[in-house]
């Protein structure tokens, strides 16, 4: 009789296991693509782009500077003497350098004014993530990039985070 309660208690127990495991919930998101797609995140992209540009002029200015004095070196270097050649040669080399710590800086300055401009927005979508995840339920709710290789779009709730963080309905 314990035998035939025993098989009993294992089949129901069998029969559940697709159940339990179907109560779990899972969704991913491309955080990513809802910074580009957000209207916060294209003002801040748009704001990046105009900083770059206005950066990007100010380094070319400098690099034809650049070329021109060693052109203009260049076209004198024969006539000088060795000791004036050698200086010549050794200002070159310093603005080179300054115009390398330029692009280093600014790249930087760039990269610093991107992780300020997204980071409150990252957050902001953060908490739309997670009204989204109580709301329906979801057990976790993975980052595409980062720990997703392959998902069913069914699962993919970018689209819903960025329809909710641009409306402002968010907790």
């Amino acid at each position: 009789m314990a035998r035939s309660q025993l098989q009993i208690l294992a089949f129901s127990l069998l029969s559940l296991a697709p159940s339990l495991a179907l109560a779990e919930k899972f969704a991913y998101v491309d955080l990513q693509r809802a910074l580009e797609e957000t209207d916060d995140g294209k003002k801040a992209k748009a704001k990046l782009k105009t900083d770059f540009e206005r950066k990007q002029k100010e380094l070319n200015d400098k690099q034809e500077d650049l070329k021109k004095l060693k052109e203009e070196i260049d076209k004198k270097l024969p006539l000088m003497k060795p000791e004036a050649a050698a200086a010549e040669q050794k200002k070159l080399q310093e603005r080179f350098l300054e115009l390398q710590n330029i692009y280093a800086r600014l790249q930087k300055d760039l990269s610093d004014k991107e992780q300020q401009a997204t980071a409150g927005i990252f957050q902001k979508l953060q908490a739309v993530v997670a009204q989204i995840a109580e709301r329906e339920k979801f057990s976790m709710v993975f980052e595409k990039n980062t720990s997703v290789v392959w998902g069913q779009l069914s699962l993919d709730i970018t689209n819903e985070v960025i329809r909710l963080y641009n409306n402002g309905k968010t907790k």
